[in-house]
């Protein structure tokens, strides 16, 4: 009887299994200010935590808004052709490296409800949603942002911000 490969699941539609504490070492939710900062400003706090060791988990959300980030900075003349090009090959290298959560609804009632610290705008909303839904413990997790809003509910929810 011949053994059939088990299938490998997508990493990029889903997140993994929750991450036993002891490997729980450098696991970061980036949301997307965090990685605009990195990309489009230079931040070089933000280009070293995408850079550190361990796994790093985002939103779908994540590259719609670097995308868009990315044809308005060249709109804005803050970007050449080539530079944007270049910098969506940088995406998504970034993409293949990371988890991928897909918005459901469970992250889309949980960012309907409040947050301590109000007011927090939708897609702020969705990506702290998104974090919460991984099931993590928050002392377990960082979240590398470069919003005010966000990183004062992270904070209040219990994640630690960089």
């Amino acid at each position: 009887m011949a053994r059939r490969k088990a299938s490998r699941p997508d990493r990029r539609a889903t997140p993994r299994a929750p991450v036993a504490p002891e490997a729980a070492e450098g696991f970061r939710y980036v949301e997307s200010s965090g990685l605009l900062a990195a990309l489009l400003e230079q931040d070089i706090a933000a280009r070293n935590a995408l850079r550190a060791p361990g796994r790093r988990i985002t939103s779908a959300l994540t590259f719609a808004e670097a995308a868009r980030a990315l044809v308005r900075a060249r709109v804005a003349a803050r970007l050449t052709p080539a530079e944007e090009r270049a910098a969506l090959r940088w995406l998504q290298t970034f993409k293949r490296r990371c988890d991928i959560v897909s918005i459901t609804a469970t992250v889309l009632v949980r960012a309907a409800r409040p947050y301590p610290v109000e007011p927090i705008r939708t897609l702020d909303a969705v990506h702290l949603a998104t974090a919460e839904s991984l099931g993590e413990p928050p002392q377990l997790v960082t979240i590398l942002t470069r919003d005010a809003r966000v990183s004062d509910n992270a904070r209040a929810l219990g994640y630690t911000v960089e």
